[in-house]
């Protein structure tokens, strides 16, 4: 897994990495903007106009290195360095030394009034004014450079981090004054940041590139957040045996569906039986007999006394596992019953949809539910159960407290979906796409991690599994259908796909 250090331990990461290399500061940040380039010249022509803007730390120490061995590869390259207050950082002075007496850079010192260089839409911007360490918002002359920048029409490419924006927690920040780049190439792991919504206006795409930060330290440092990939996957997933039979890998049950609704319930069904569990039995009003026994016939079906809603909660001890809430409406009679479901659950469980809901909406289910339960809410339905967030960050801080308060895990789904543990980890996914915040997507997930679930994986490996399975099936489905025309049920289809693949 890709460990996600703050801002507070990348500086601790360079620190041991120049201490115990041993290298020189100078030559790290030389690392550093070589790698930088590399991935840089994949990406850009050599008749790509160049404009780097450079502070006054080791930012701008890395632009400004950037600069000359950009220069050296035979770009245009203009470089403007702001230091108004005439103190740069050791790193910095070096390199606009270097950069005066070895290249042929068109280079400007800028410590007072600045007459900015005209931004057509062919140039490409490199930003280097402020790196990861910044801790307030940017002000006065800076932010006005970030304004000009912004409102042109120039590529923007920041260096490991758009100048202005804060590592982790950007509630009070002024988003007038950070620069929304098009690219972002970050040195050693993603910053916790890029991986929150209300940043993606300012990262752009983004990618990690290795700076061969020292590897005891790397390993060593704890931080609660990762990303997982998918070789991290691989390793999860239990081979069948040759002798196997539909009884080895369980017997799941589906609680969902109500009038108008049972489409939810179906999706969920199909889902889980695609994801490898032996047996399902679904337990929906008896409206839906006649849509299942068409539409699924794999499915065995438990009928509710009542023909339109959940009611009545079926015997619970021969499963290996339970779903509840996809579709399954939220009445006064439901929200009985699953309190019911909740109090003789003991088997692994998961909550979705109407059942957060239904927990919102009565906060003294929260100490019924069992430990270890799965719930897999959208932000809006984590924040009707935790209460509302104003941003991001302040979200995923608050589903990772739920988590250990409870004792359960929390599935927040999202761009980069995160899974919250009862250890206080976090773990990001990074597959999937846009086209995956269609009608149903989420159902599809509750039949995925059900399934697995009843297979015998554990809650946490079924959950990395699970979100990590759904995302591939997910892209697989945006590559054949397209983002825009992609449905929920196409995700399904592509789970015997998304398998292979990660096989």
């Amino acid at each position: 897994m890709i460990k996600i250090f703050t801002t507070r331990q990348q500086k601790e990461l360079d620190k041991y990495t120049i201490e115990n290399e041993p290298i020189a500061s100078i030559d790290l940040v030389e690392r550093a903007s070589t790698a930088f380039v590399q991935e840089f010249c994949r990406r850009y022509s050599r008749q790509t106009r160049l404009i780097v803007f450079a502070g006054q730390g080791n930012n701008g120490a890395d632009a400004l290195a950037i600069a000359r061995l950009l220069a050296e590869d035979s770009y245009t390259v203009e470089a403007y360095l702001f230091n108004p207050t005439r103190q740069l950082s050791p790193e910095c002075e070096q390199n606009r030394l270097r950069l005066i007496n070895e290249s042929n850079v068109d280079f400007t010192e800028v410590s007072g009034e600045f007459i900015p260089p005209t931004l057509g839409k062919w140039d490409v911007v490199i930003d280097g004014l402020f790196g990861s360490g910044l801790n307030r918002p940017l002000e006065g002359g800076y932010a006005a450079v970030v304004q000009y920048i912004n409102q042109t029409e120039a590529t923007v490419v920041s260096i490991d981090i758009p100048s202005g924006l804060f590592g982790e927690d950007n509630q009070a920040n002024h988003a007038d004054a950070i620069i929304q780049a098009d690219l972002t190439l970050t040195f050693g792991s993603p910053k916790l940041a890029f991986l929150l919504p209300e940043n993606a206006a300012y990262t752009g795409e983004w990618k990690v590139i290795d700076i061969g930060l020292h590897p005891v330290i790397t390993e060593e440092m704890q931080t609660p957040y990762r990303m997982v990939t998918e070789n991290d996957i691989v390793g999860l997933i239990h081979p069948r045996e040759r002798f196997a039979h539909k009884g080895n890998f369980g017997h799941a049950l589906l609680i969902a569906g109500s009038k108008g609704k049972m489409g939810a319930a179906l999706l969920s069904a199909k889902a889980c039986l695609r994801s490898g569990a032996g047996l399902l039995t679904a337990h929906i009003p008896q409206r839906g007999e006649q849509i299942f026994q068409t539409a699924l016939p794999e499915a065995m079906l438990s009928f509710d006394l009542h023909m339109e809603r959940f009611t009545q909660v079926p015997e619970l001890a021969p499963y290996a596992a339970i779903a509840i809430g996809p579709g399954l409406g939220s009445s006064f009679e439901t929200g009985i019953a699953f309190e019911k479901v909740l109090e003789r659950a003991e088997k692994a469980l998961v909550i979705d949809a109407d059942g957060i809901n239904i927990l919102s909406s009565n906060p003294d289910l929260f100490a019924k539910i069992p430990a270890g339960t799965l719930l897999t809410p959208h932000p809006k339905e984590f924040d009707r159960i935790a209460g509302d967030s104003q941003s991001g960050y302040e979200r995923l801080e608050k589903a990772r407290t739920f988590a250990t308060e409870k004792n359960v895990y929390i599935i927040l789904k999202g761009a980069y979906t995160a899974l919250c543990t009862p250890g206080g980890e976090v773990y990001f996914n990074n597959s999937g796409n846009p086209g995956m915040a269609t009608a149903g997507s989420g159902d599809v997930l509750t039949g995925v991690l059900l399934g697995l679930l009843a297979h015998g994986y554990p809650a946490e490996h079924a959950a990395l599994l699970g979100v990590y399975l759904h995302g591939v099936a997910g892209d697989l489905a945006a590559a054949f259908y397209s983002e825009e025309s992609m449905l929920a049920g196409d995700i399904t289809e592509m789970l015997g796909k998304a398998f292979k693949q990660i096989n």
